[in-house]
């Protein structure tokens, strides 16, 4: 019986810098640099403003190059 390639050891993940890149983006808001937070949810709520904030600034971003 065959194991799934999954299960044989390390199978490369194309996508998985896009992941990467987005929780390096996310760090540079100093409140998500450590778990201040006492709530699970406040923090999936700020992460959440931070991501919305970089999105805006992209778009504004290629908004301004077009």
């Amino acid at each position: 019986m065959k194991l799934p390639q999954a299960k044989r050891g390390f199978v490369f993940l194309p996508r998985l810098w896009v992941v990467e890149r987005s929780f390096a983006w996310a760090t540079r808001f100093r409140r998500l640099v450590k778990d201040y937070e006492r709530c699970a949810e406040t923090l999936a709520h700020l992460r959440l403003i931070a991501f919305v904030c970089i999105m805006l600034k992209n778009a504004a971003h290629i908004a301004a190059s077009s």
